[in-house]
């Protein structure tokens, strides 16, 4: 993924959401021609208080693939400490092979320490999360590239584990890994094709941390795609949109997120997406 082209995604996050809402909101990202959309790997609500209804990301994501036919997909991001990576790879090559190559891998090393205590999930210090997260992009990539793969693991081992069908995308599905880290920077600019952070981290210090790192790996930094996500404030005006945009491209970034706003912002999404967004590919 060498070519940096703008594009331009919406962050679906499904809490609060019935399944019917769910479609409609992936719906129209493939309609208005958004390049991606994006739904949110929890199982409880992180806004406005934890007991609004969560769906499971990926089930969600697998329905989704079936009823889309352009949009690209993804999770933003999927928490490494919730599914070991084997299991996360046979769901991330069947979503591929359902959407028929639009699945974009996104990763992250966990950090919601309540949510894992309230279902069992173990959380380990910082360091062990990102230590795992490090094994994990290898064993994914192992998992998608190669025949019979072995891997020596301290977290997750591999022997000549037969995984097919590959995905649909080859050699491997685009790996976006959410971070603002220097350890786990270090790791993406080895394994991963996008960099994807918020506004409070998407910093020009942050981009050259970035882009040292894959000068590190022995990597060109234009061969990683840098991805914002701002929320929904900007799509509360189509010029708060072109500002949100003009602002972060100027940073170098590539894909710009953007939550949607409350219903009462409905025609100026849409005209956001219809008069805005193609004049910014321009």
């Amino acid at each position: 993924m060498t070519t940096n082209e703008p594009r331009f995604g919406l962050f679906l996050a499904q809490h609060w959401h019935t399944w019917d809402q769910i479609v409609e909101e992936f719906h129209m990202a493939d309609e208005l021609g958004f390049d991606h959309a994006w739904g949110h790997d929890h199982f409880l609500s992180t806004e406005n208080g934890v007991e609004g209804d969560m769906l499971e990301a990926w089930s969600v994501l697998a329905g989704v693939a079936a009823l889309t036919s352009r949009v690209r997909l993804g999770i933003l991001v999927t928490g490494n400490t919730y599914r070991h990576p084997s299991m996360l790879a046979k769901q991330a090559a069947t979503v591929d092979h359902i959407s028929n190559g639009r699945l974009i891998l996104g990763l992250g090393a966990g950090w919601h320490e309540q949510e894992h205590r309230m279902f069992g999930y173990d959380f380990p210090s910082a360091k062990e999360r990102v230590d795992r997260f490090e094994e994990a992009v290898q064993v994914l990539n192992l998992l998608m590239q190669e025949e019979k793969p072995s891997f020596a693991g301290n977290y997750y081992p591999l022997e000549e584990a037969v995984f097919v069908p590959k995905p649909v995308q080859r050699p491997r599905i685009p790996i976006l890994v959410g971070t603002s880290g220097p350890r786990m920077m270090g790791i993406l600019a080895r394994y991963a094709d996008i960099w994807d952070t918020s506004t409070p981290n998407a910093t020009a210090e942050n981009v050259a941390l970035l882009e040292s790192k894959c000068r590190e790996a022995g990597r060109d930094p234009s061969e990683v795609r840098r991805s914002i996500h701002g929320g929904a404030e900007p799509m509360k005006s189509e010029a708060a949109y072109g500002e949100f945009v003009e602002r972060y491209r100027a940073l170098g970034f590539t894909d710009f997120i953007t939550s949607l706003p409350g219903p009462e912002h409905t025609d100026t999404v849409r005209r956001i997406a219809t008069d805005v967004v193609p004049a910014l590919r321009g």
